[in-house]
């Protein structure tokens, strides 16, 4: 019983693990096509134009819905983040399905030396509703 409770335990947990490295690699492919071109390879961004994505407090912070509404909507704001100012326009991705949105967002909170909770269709969803 015990070995049997093990074994499905051990296949769930190999299914997320396997499941997060898809997202993480749908999440790639997509900043490689749409936001490497401003934030770079290395997610440092341009200074005073771009936001950089490594180490930034709001990519990494609490706030998934704020995210969501930038990318599917874009930014066209003066930002201030972490000290600094950024001020070129960042262009909308309506076209995005919430879970290329969610592999996006996956893929950047998880890059550089970024740490941060994976992003959920759900959560993609919800911020959706909030606009």
């Amino acid at each position: 019983m015990q070995f049997k409770l093990f074994c499905l335990i051990f296949v769930a947990l190999f299914y997320c693990v396997e499941a997060n490295a898809q997202n993480m690699q749908n999440g790639k492919k997509i900043y490689e096509a749409r936001c490497l071109a401003c934030h770079q390879a290395d997610g440092g961004g341009v200074p005073n134009m771009n936001a950089p994505l490594d180490a930034a407090s709001n990519v990494v912070g609490k706030d998934i819905a704020r995210l969501v509404r930038i990318i599917r909507y874009g930014y066209n704001e003066r930002i201030a983040l972490d000290g600094f100012y950024y001020s070129n326009a960042m262009t909308a991705n309506p076209d995005l399905k919430d879970n290329e949105i969610a592999d996006l967002l996956t893929y950047i909170r998880n890059s550089w030396s970024n740490k941060a909770s994976a992003v959920t269709i759900t959560q993609v969803q919800a911020a959706k509703k909030k606009q």
